[in-house]
Parts: structure tokens; sequence; C-alpha cells
């Protein structure tokens, strides 16, 4: 599909219907819509911490902030790194998401060390489901303590879908699953109703001991 008919309220229309865009490469002018036959999600009332990463959130190495740096976030996403070689965020998609993140429908979770961006994760919010699009690092276990960052910021505001899109081995540990694409269509129906979901409702300034326990008192 040409890059200049898709809109981002046409975005917005595809996601409430279980579909997203992709590209070939950073450079690639065509998007094409994905809807798989088997979706990754997370379940939020059963999303694992590994006892060394559960750590790691309550030393609060990281200075965890939430939506300063989203632009970043995305394009560092789109870097090359170790095992994957090319990327399917384009500049196109890059511009299409800062405009989303721009009229509030997208975020970003960024992981800072010594004032230097080092991991972080960027995704769509549509009322209670939140599409993760992509996350990176350049420290070790950053994209992670993101992960367990957004976990409880969903939790806490009342989201009832974190869709992964797909499953990696990197995501596994965390308990992600692997359902059907009827399965995945009526979640993703019902977690449009949760009109009153609010990404911004835990404080930006969250400890890691306070995100932790909201994981495990509201699983």
């Amino acid at each position: 599909m040409p890059h200049d008919s898709i809109t981002p309220n046409l975005l917005l229309q595809a996601y409430a219907s279980g579909v997203f865009p992709m590209a070939e490469g950073r450079d690639d002018d065509e998007l094409f819509w994905v809807d798989p036959d088997a979706r990754g999600i997370i379940p939020l009332d059963r999303f694992h911490v590994p006892k060394s990463l559960a750590k790691l959130v309550r030393q609060e190495k990281f200075d965890v902030k939430i939506d300063t740096a989203f632009r970043d976030v995305v394009n560092a996403c789109s870097m090359p790194a170790r095992g994957r070689e090319t990327t399917w965020i384009s500049e196109r998609i890059e511009e299409l998401y800062t405009d989303l993140f721009s009229r509030g429908f997208a975020h970003s979770v960024e992981c800072w060390l010594e004032g230097e961006l080092v991991g972080g994760l960027y995704g769509v919010s549509l009322a209670g489901a939140f599409f993760g699009e992509s996350m990176f690092h350049t420290k070790t276990n950053a994209s992670k303590v993101a992960l367990v960052h957004l976990v409880g910021r969903l939790k806490a505001g009342g989201y009832t879908l974190l869709d992964t899109q797909f499953i990696t081995t990197h995501l596994q540990q965390f308990g992600t699953q692997e359902i059907s694409r009827l399965d995945y269509h009526q979640r993703l129906e019902k977690a449009l109703t949760h009109t009153t979901a609010d990404f911004q409702r835990l404080s930006p300034w969250a400890s890691g001991e306070s995100v932790l326990q909201l994981i495990t008192q509201m699983s």
C-alpha cells in the first residue's frame, strides 16, 4: 500500500480491527498489513518477573522515564542489532507513530543511564489494549526493565490486553502466550470496551518496588 494512503486515523482503525503495518526495510516506501494466524500476548494477570530481574528493578540502576524521548526510542528500535540485521520500521512508520504519539495514542517507556538512553520500548494505546511494537537495549537488561515498568503501568491503568504481535525467545521468559487469530480478536473486542483505561494513571516517578508490588498484588 502506498505510504501516503495510510493516515494516523486509518492506522488506529486498523489496530481496532486487529491488523498492523510493516515495511520490508528502513527505506521502503511501501507498507503492508499483517494479521497473523497466531498472535503473541502477555497475560497481564500472569506476567512473570524472573528473580534476578526483580532485583535489578528494585536496585533502580536505570532511570525509567515515560514519553520523554518517543522518537528516539522508535529510531533506536529501527537500528540493526544482533540477530536483527534488517528492520520493518521504515521512516514512514516512524513518522506515523510519532504522529500517534503527539495525539496521545502511542507511548514510550525509556531506560536512561547517566543521561544516556540505553533501552526502552514503544507501542500503541487504544482503550484497554496496548500494542507493543518494538524494544531495544544498548545496556544489558535495559529493555527488560522497561517491560516490567510497562506492565505495572498497564495494570494500574486498567488495561486488559498486552499484544506482543509475535512470540520471541526474549519474551517467552515473561509468560508470553500464542493464541489463535479468533481468540485474539475476541480479546481485542473486549479490551476496546474498557474506555476508561489510562496509561498515565501511574505516576511517571513510580519506584521499581512500587511497580513490582502492582504486578504482584493485581495478579
